[in-house]
């Protein structure tokens, strides 16, 4: 059933710090109970910026991978799985680059923007151009329609809507295809088809997208369903021709309200950050350290929350009393930068220490992630290979 899977991936860029943890491994936590995940190292997409220098991919995706587990994301609830492990990626994305017109991939708005960003490097290269269309293999070799992304990276979703509908166009129309269809719809039974009938005129004649949804639902309910028929019965009720691919659809996040030691959002940019994992000595020093509102420059000056990046952590980890607290003791000087701190040295600690917790048998015992990983491989390369045999099919590729 290809409505019901999310997808999601990141770059192994070593230990994750607590901005991923409130940007994106806690809605992978809460998805992981709502629909089957998979969640993947992207390590691929780690060369297109670090081609020159890839010697540490292989130890950062593992150390990512324990960070995950720490976080609380399940092996039992989600697939988790390494990108090049898996290189029906690969084959798909070659494939894609075959149809994909130039034009689209230097009009994706992160191109030239991450080219600004990253002047020091040589991104003049096919990988990075690429880029959004490894995306978009990645996302379609599992006929995801969930992928939790920020409101930035809706652009790619769009881009691979683009390339699905372009592939099944192009190569989704069977002889006789429309006969096909009518003759799997009679095989829904008569009850059945008259309501895939009516959900299709709803469609198409008023663009309802719920009739898609229920369409989907009533054709999940058909016993023994010729996985080809189910193909050509999605396509006929779109109106497309056989459905190869799925279209994703974007599942919006909310952005991180997690900023770093300086106010600025976390980022290992800034060295502005807290590990998922570091030690408890290593997070108070930190925070003992950060700056506050310039203004206190004795204990006995009032200060203004608003303007101390410490205020912006207590909006993540202190409670409304606390807060009151704060906004009070601050404004009067009753309390010093000091003891204003220790509520989110507090927070952040009891928030670590579970996560703490969780890692340690996987670094007593690395075997335990490369089990995890190398089940998840497995799966991951099964739902690929479903996906590469009907693409080669529908392009004329099968050597059989």
């Amino acid at each position: 059933m290809y409505a019901e899977r999310v997808l999601s991936g990141m770059r192994p860029t070593g230990s994750l710090h607590l901005g991923h943890y409130h940007g994106v491994l806690k809605n992978w936590v809460a998805l992981q109970h709502q629909h089957p995940c998979l969640f993947f190292v992207a390590d691929w997409h780690a060369l297109t910026t670090q081609y020159d220098d890839p010697q540490g991919i292989v130890a950062a995706s593992w150390d990512m991978v324990i960070d995950w587990l720490a976080a609380g994301v399940d092996p039992q609830r989600a697939t988790l799985f390494i990108q090049s492990q898996v290189p029906e990626h690969a084959e798909l994305h070659l494939l894609l680059s075959m149809m994909t017109p130039l034009g689209w991939l230097e009009r994706v708005p992160t191109y030239k923007d991450q080219q600004e960003k990253l002047e020091s490097k040589d991104l003049s290269t096919y990988g990075f151009l690429g880029y959004p269309l490894l995306q978009s293999a990645d996302i379609l070799i599992y006929r995801a329609d969930k992928v939790p992304v920020g409101e930035d990276q809706v652009p790619h979703i769009e881009f691979s809507r683009e390339l699905a509908r372009r592939f099944n166009h192009l190569y989704g129309r069977e002889a006789g295809f429309e006969d096909k269809a009518r003759e799997a719809v009679k095989r829904l039974g008569s009850k059945r088809a008259r309501s895939y009938t009516q959900l299709r005129t709803y469609f198409q004649q008023n663009g309802d997208k719920t009739a898609i949804e229920r369409a989907h639902a009533l054709l999940d309910e058909v016993p023994g369903l010729a996985h080809a028929d189910r193909e050509r019965l999605c396509g006929y009720l779109e109106g497309t021709g056989k459905m190869i691919l799925v279209e994703p659809g974007a599942l919006l996040t909310a952005a991180s309200r997690m900023p770093g030691l300086d106010g600025q959002k976390m980022s290992k940019s800034y060295a502005n950050t807290i590990t998922l994992r570091e030690d408890a000595a290593s997070v108070t020093h930190k925070l003992r350290r950060m700056p506050t509102d310039p203004a206190r420059v004795h204990r006995n000056d009032p200060g203004d929350p608003d303007k101390c990046p410490v205020w912006q952590l207590h909006q993540v980890y202190s409670d409304e009393a606390c807060q009151a607290w704060v906004q009070q003791g601050c404004r009067s000087a009753d309390i010093g930068c000091l003891d204003c701190k220790q509520p989110v040295i507090d927070g952040i600690l009891a928030e670590q220490a579970p996560m703490r917790e969780r890692a340690q048998p996987y670094l007593d015992d690395p075997r335990l992630v490369q089990e995890i990983i190398a089940e998840g491989n497995q799966k991951a390369r099964q739902l690929a290979r479903e996906t590469m045999r009907d693409v080669r099919g529908a392009m004329g590729l099968n050597y059989r």
